[in-house]
């Protein structure tokens, strides 16, 4: 998994009061479930049936942040296969529309920490 797809997920998740993300991927009628350890995708015309899902990611084997992150794909249906290679990229462009829609509104401050 790219490394930014990766990295904006933490991110999202960190901002989200409850440990998941729910994700509109529009361009593919899809809605990516992200959680800390799987991210599950299901489509638009089969909401009980997930079609994919993402798994296993191992974050600490990378050298940098910058460095993709290894992970297992699992396919639940027939259609996930060749989905699968459109989903990486147009994950990555919702991901980007949430993170600008739900960035923090406030600026943030310094504290001065003094040594007594």
């Amino acid at each position: 998994m790219p490394a930014a797809t990766y990295n904006l997920t933490r991110i999202l998740l960190a901002r989200a009061s409850d440990r998941f993300v729910f994700v509109p991927v529009r361009s593919m009628q899809m809605l990516a479930i992200v959680e800390p350890q799987e991210f599950n995708f299901v489509h638009s015309e089969t909401r009980r049936t997930i079609d994919m899902s993402w798994q296993n990611f191992a974050p600490g084997v990378r050298a940098a942040l910058d460095e993709p992150v290894p992970h297992d794909a699992v396919y639940h249906t027939e259609n996930a296969a060749p989905a699968m290679l459109r989903l990486q990229g147009e994950f990555l462009r919702a991901l980007v529309l949430l993170a600008a829609r739900s960035a923090p509104a406030g600026a943030g401050g310094v504290i001065d920490i003094r040594r007594r």
